[in-house]
């Protein structure tokens, strides 16, 4: 898929089939036949890609068959690292560090969503305690941080479930504490920002060039501010989410800049928030 993004909408171009296998020669030859097919050759400003080695190559390959006098500044912002990947690989990093103190929720929450006969049981320790089971219990997929953030979230719905069933079944031996729980709530907290994050560098119906560096600066205050915070845990976590911060946005893309100096809501004042 290749899309063009003006102030106001997207426009899906293509989507292609492209058979194995998936190297950076055959995937930018797909895209070179789209952009000959639009005549976009000559028309192109910047490409936005995941963060991977193989995209990295497709953006080199890309340079030395376009016309690099027709590209701005000659190619220079050619390449644009997609803002949504690079949030998602901060958070996974930080998540990485607080595996163990969320072990058990993620446990608890796959043994009863493990078979219908047990999701059964919990529906009716939910009744029994008058708590209405209005969301199914999640499990995490470890690629997609947000869904560790959903279970989390719907766990701790159920948080008063989880011992009244310990004393009820016996295999159940994995139920968390309150300490844990506990955990769970404040990083659940923690994690609400960048999932409000995500969505909005995730929009496709809104233009987020303009939105982009303010965002970046506010996650980088936030990670700042959550460095002070009292639990050990949470630190160690927001210390490892910083490193990566500084190794993708320790530099702005500097035509980012620009889109923001152009919001009227922002113009010279984020520059120069920033520069002081």
């Amino acid at each position: 898929m290749f899309y063009t993004l003006n102030m106001k909408i997207s426009y899906v171009f293509r989507f292609a089939y492209v058979p194995c296998p998936h190297t950076a020669e055959n995937i930018s030859e797909e895209l070179m036949e789209c952009f000959s097919d639009w005549n976009l050759g000559r028309k192109l400003f910047s490409l936005t890609v995941d963060n991977c080695s193989s995209n990295d190559a497709i953006i080199s390959i890309l340079k030395d068959r376009l016309e690099i006098r027709a590209l701005p500044l000659q190619s220079k912002f050619f390449h644009m690292h997609c803002c949504a990947h690079i949030l998602n690989l901060i958070v996974k990093d930080g998540l990485e560090i607080i595996d163990g103190s969320i072990e058990k929720i993620h446990d608890s929450v796959a043994y009863w969503r493990a078979t219908p006969k047990r999701e059964e049981i919990f529906e009716q320790a939910c009744d029994s305690l008058s708590i209405s089971y209005s969301k199914k219990l999640k499990v995490d997929c470890k690629t997609r941080w947000n869904s560790t953030f959903f279970m989390l979230q719907t766990a701790l719905m159920y948080k008063e479930v989880f011992p009244n069933l310990a004393k009820r079944e016996k295999k159940y031996k994995c139920f968390p504490n309150d300490n844990e729980w506990e955990k769970a709530r404040e990083l659940c907290d923690k994690l609400d920002v960048f999932y409000e994050l995500t969505l909005l560098f995730s929009g496709t119906k809104f233009p987020t060039a303009n939105i982009y560096f303010p965002k970046v600066f506010d996650i980088r205050l936030t990670l700042d501010e959550m460095l002070f915070y009292p639990n050990v845990t949470i630190k160690s976590m927001v210390s490892k989410m910083l490193d990566k911060w500084k190794k993708y946005w320790d530099k702005i893309h500097g035509i980012m800049e620009v889109a923001c100096v152009l919001d009227p809501r922002y113009k010279l004042k984020m520059l120069n928030c920033v520069i002081l």
